[in-house]
């Protein structure tokens, strides 16, 4: 087992946020990873905050505690048969999201979030959420 970490994931836990640690803890030898849209969105973030140098400073460590998983040939393959899939139910989800399932789809990783209504909508992804006990 290994898990793909989303940004609410990671944000929460940088705020102390008790459940959330507990389970990094818990799960301490088990590999984990980030998508870089992941890394884009809270890079992002950092940008448009109060304290643009500090919250990127902070985004950058997180890159370098865990491994970034690129947009490959693979994921986009992933991407593609999800969306038209997605879309043929009339389910669609924002492609954002849609590339970080496809990436945890591509790698066999479970998704690590707090967002399980858009992630669920995804076929075949394994969701856990970390921020309820």
């Amino acid at each position: 087992m290994a898990y793909l970490i989303d940004s609410d994931i990671l944000i929460y836990s940088l705020k102390g946020h008790p459940e959330v640690q507990a389970a990094f803890r818990r799960t301490m030898d088990v590999p984990k990873a980030i998508s870089v849209v992941t890394f884009g969105e809270l890079l992002f973030g950092a940008r448009k905050s109060q304290q643009p140098e500090k919250n990127a400073a902070v985004v950058l460590k997180l890159a370098e505690i865990f491994p970034l998983y690129e947009v490959s040939r693979a994921v986009m393959e992933v991407f593609a048969d999800l969306k038209a899939g997605l879309h043929k139910r009339g389910t669609p989800v924002d492609d954002m999201d849609l590339l970080i399932g496809a990436t945890a789809l591509a790698a066999n990783h479970t998704l690590v979030t707090n967002n399980e209504r858009h992630f669920s909508k995804i076929p075949g992804l394994r969701v856990e959420n970390w921020s309820k006990k």
